[in-house]
């Protein structure tokens, strides 16, 4: 059984695979820490992984002493690919197109074109 469950994860042990009926929705999302910098992550769970950077443990180590955060962004990207090249756009722009793309729908429309999958979440506006 062991056995049977590496193959399936590709000979990682401990691999958890996705679930066979569905795939897993991934979303990028913006935090404003309490200094005003912006901090950009890719989850499963935005709201599980925003209480992991809060606990400080299994949170990014950029965002340790940096809070409380504040959530700016959160958009749905589909899959695990999508969602990285989302999150390497937004971190490539510089501060001053991060915060249009904050305000604007527009732009953040304009980011998304051609991320396959890529939809304004529920904080996306």
């Amino acid at each position: 059984m062991a056995a049977e469950s590496e193959e399936r994860s590709g000979g990682r042990r401990g691999a958890v695979s996705a679930p066979a009926t569905g795939a897993v929705s991934w979303s990028v999302y913006v935090l404003r820490c309490a200094d005003g910098s912006l901090y950009t992550g890719v989850a499963t769970d935005v709201s599980r992984r925003l209480a992991e950077h809060a606990g400080g443990r299994r949170g990014a180590k950029y965002l340790r002493g940096r809070g409380p955060f504040e959530l700016v962004l959160s958009l749905e990207a589909g899959g695990r690919g999508p969602a990285l090249r989302l999150e390497r756009r937004i971190k490539r722009l510089p501060r001053a197109a991060k915060e249009r793309l904050l305000r604007s729908p527009a732009a953040r429309r304009a980011l998304l074109a051609g991320i396959g999958g890529a939809a304004p979440g529920p904080s996306g506006g």
